[in-house]
């Protein structure tokens, strides 16, 4: 095994009743000098079979190249089988666990965030590609695989090289491989071909100060302010970008934690409700069944069975 990249849990809850939530993973490079790293590659050839928990990474994005072998990846509670070789890109605060099968010949692309989001700034098409995590199997073109493994050994070189612009070669490497992502995954271009490119870079904005504050209740127009954008604007990239109203957005994301929350942690509906800023759980209830078709409870047992 020679992927040095490790991980710590942070939680989140550290109250006395030690509510079980989403383990908070932080990756690093175990060398010292190598503490401010962007992209991490990793060539992992374990002999036996090799389970995670599920884990998100906040700061991290990756890509996970599956060569040979197979598996299931447990996202966001729901079982995604996959078999090599394909790659699974998961997003930052995309809730993931893995369980591969013996002798799985796998390559772990690691990208900090603030580098994923200049990278990603080369193409639109990259922020909808890294818009939900998604497994892309490369078994459908003869070469696909074979070039995705040489691109890989090429990226994990050029990262660990001394060499005169190995920064400016490894970027160039990520963003081939991303942009092989891209033509692989066969997104629907729908969003794209509808929406310009200033609104996608403005609903991307929208959607990571979602991610900030979406506990905190804020009125529609406090997002704008922060955007430096009216709400007419602000409602009219949404809908050109994703066919989204800005409130439908932040409802999706209250309730995509609310079903983390559920699946994999301990705390009552109450508390729930509270740590997402409801003030009335009984009113969380109905907010959770309207946007699911189930009360949490009902959703919690149908998902652990």
């Amino acid at each position: 095994m020679t992927y040095s990249a490790m991980a710590k849990v942070q939680p989140k809850w550290n109250d006395k009743a030690k509510h079980t939530t989403v383990p908070k993973v932080r990756l690093y490079v175990e060398r010292p000098e190598e503490e401010n790293w962007l992209v991490h590659v990793g060539h992992v050839t374990d002999r036996g079979r090799w389970r995670t928990e599920p884990h998100a990474h906040p700061a991290y994005g990756q890509v996970i190249f599956v060569r040979s072998g197979r598996g299931v990846m447990n996202l966001e509670g729901s079982s995604v089988p996959f078999e090599g070789p394909c790659a699974l890109l998961l997003p930052t605060e995309c809730v993931h666990g893995l369980d591969y099968e013996v002798d799985v010949d796998r390559w772990v692309v690691t990208i900090e965030v603030a580098y994923l989001t200049q990278v990603n700034a080369k193409l639109h098409e990259f922020i909808e590609l890294w818009a939900a995590p998604r497994m892309i199997p490369l078994a459908d073109s003869a070469d696909a695989g074979m070039a995705f493994y040489s691109l890989m050994q090429r990226l994990k070189d050029e990262v660990e090289s001394d060499a005169v612009g190995h920064v400016v070669g490894a970027e160039a490497l990520l963003t081939t491989l991303l942009l092989m992502l891209l033509r692989e995954a066969r997104l629907d271009q729908t969003g794209s071909e509808s929406g310009t490119r200033n609104d996608i870079r403005l609903v991307d904005r929208f959607r990571k100060l979602i991610d900030q504050h979406y506990r905190e209740n804020l009125p529609l127009q406090d997002y704008a302010s922060m955007m430096a954008v009216s709400l007419v604007q602000l409602r009219a990239a949404c809908a050109s970008a994703t066919e989204q109203s800005p409130t439908k957005m932040i409802h999706a994301r209250i309730i995509t934690e609310a079903k983390r929350d559920l699946i994999f942690g301990n705390m009552s509906v109450e508390q729930i409700a509270f740590g997402l800023g409801f003030a009335d759980a009984a009113y969380f209830t109905r907010f959770f069944r309207r946007e699911v078709g189930q009360a949490p409870s009902q959703f919690r047992a149908a998902a652990r069975q």
